[in-house]
């Protein structure tokens, strides 16, 4: 191995190209001790200088390779990406619409909702019940014989395709609406003890909630924002099963003696109907005048929401200040059943086959898409948001509930299915005698009252 010298020692030659360089660089300063002074590098020589050149441009080049590798990747990914992309348009069709380009939830907010001052003043309007009238009644025992076991008897009863369609008329009827029971049965399902049957009799206008299966929280109304008349007037019932009476005990909200947390007259319900908590859920929901039959009005809130405005101020703004019998929220988002569909199958909320069945049913019985475009869309939305519902017990509204209660039971338990269908088919047959529905925006629902998550999700 050749030698040369450096600062009076023999070191071994550096070969190749790194070595070539440190050699022309350095060739100057061989044999050199003195430190050049007053110069710009000062203190450091050229050696030193060359080792933090080289040191430099090796940080560089693996810098360089790191970035192309990257942008490499990247787009291979892109490239995957929109491939992946184009086929999933292919495959789901153009109608159905994409899904969300980000798993962030986005955010909706209340909007102002102009209430009356003070409920001090409020008076019903003379002429608001001059709704169209007609007699309901209900059917309260199958007779039919329940030895096969293809008919046990059922909370909505057995109803026939035939009995189905005529229920669609607004006529002096008696008609399905939960609460059958069965021959040579005692009992419909539902039950309720007698002493709170006797309460709710006696309520005139009600704000009712349910948690069934333990699934929520419980959330009482804003005390501070709920008027006295309110309090002294209006019924604020929850309904419960007994696993959730238990849950909420040992979180703290025992009834008092009274069978009151808070504002909630907490009301227990045995032998449930479903074994589906969700579609359990739509008894009380939807058939608020079947559990209050005294009851000129009734709100329906979610247990997911805690209500932070009065209900007679809700009353005045959304039925008669609007002059509706019946008013719901559309969707934050969704406004086609379509998209709906689709959804309800994303996210599995419910059997794909069940879904499809009661979908075909409703296309081939006329249900269309939305067009936002058109102006005459007897509704803003095909799509409601369930969570809150402004009701007056009239002739009609009290059909309508009828009519979606009886689409649940049948079908599947996601309701947001079956509301434009029923709402345009009940339109369609009753053109002389029109339904007063009011669909607000869901911002004024959302300035109602404070939304939670569910402690758990019912599927």
């Amino acid at each position: 191995m050749a030698l040369y010298r450096y600062n009076g020692e023999l070191l071994p030659e550096r070969r190749g190209i790194i070595g070539s360089l440190f050699k022309s660089l350095c060739k100057s300063e061989q044999g050199s001790r003195a430190v050049r002074r007053g110069r710009r590098f000062g203190r450091i020589t050229k050696q030193r200088f060359c080792r933090w050149v080289f040191l430099v441009v090796a940080i560089f080049s693996i810098y360089l390779t790191v970035f192309g590798i990257r942008m490499f990747i990247h787009a291979k990914m892109e490239t995957s990406t929109s491939i992946s992309h184009n086929v999933q348009e292919d495959l789901l069709g153009s109608d159905i619409g994409t899904p969300p380009k980000s798993k962030r939830r986005k955010k909706y907010f209340p909007c102002e909702v102009e209430f009356v001052e003070s409920i001090n003043d409020l008076v019903e309007p003379k002429d608001y019940l001059n709704f169209t009238q007609f007699s309901v009644k209900y059917i309260d025992q199958e007779e039919k014989s329940f030895q096969n076991d293809l008919f046990e008897p059922r909370f909505g009863g057995h109803q026939t395709l035939e009995e189905r369609e005529n229920s669609f008329i607004a006529r002096n009827q008696t008609l399905h609406c939960g609460f059958i029971k069965g021959q040579g049965y005692s009992s419909t399902g539902f039950d309720i003890d007698e002493k709170d049957k006797a309460y709710m009799y006696n309520c005139k206008i009600v704000v009712s909630s349910c948690i069934f299966g333990s699934s929520d929280f419980l959330r009482r109304p804003t005390s501070k924002l709920i008027s006295q008349y309110s309090k002294n007037n209006v019924c604020f019932v929850m309904f419960v099963d007994e696993e959730t009476l238990l849950k909420l005990a040992s979180e703290g909200n025992s009834p008092d003696d009274g069978g009151y947390v808070g504002l909630w007259k907490i009301v227990v319900v045995r032998n449930l109907p479903y074994k589906d908590m969700r579609r359990t859920g739509k008894v009380p929901k939807f058939l608020s005048h079947r559990l209050f039959p005294a009851s000129r009005y009734s709100i329906w809130l979610d247990s997911k929401m805690r209500l932070q405005t009065d209900p007679m101020l809700i009353i005045e703004y959304f039925l008669w200040r609007r002059k509706a019998e019946y008013s719901i929220s559309n969707h934050y988002e969704r406004h086609c059943v379509w998209e709906e569909v689709l959804q309800n199958k994303r996210l599995n909320k419910y059997n794909h086959t069940a879904i499809d069945e009661q979908f075909n049913l409703y296309q081939s019985d006329g249900l269309t898409k939305f067009d936002p475009s058109n102006p005459d869309n007897p509704l803003p939305s095909y799509v409601p948001e369930g969570s809150f519902i402004v009701r007056a017990h009239t002739p009609m509204s009290n059909l309508f509930s009828c009519l979606w209660f009886n689409e649940v039971d049948r079908f599947t338990s996601r309701d947001q299915l079956s509301f434009a269908y029923t709402y345009l088919k009940l339109r369609r047959m009753n053109q002389e005698r029109p339904f007063y529905l009011n669909m607000f925006k869901d911002c004024e629902r959302r300035a109602l009252a404070k939304l939670f998550r569910h402690r758990a999700v019912l599927i």
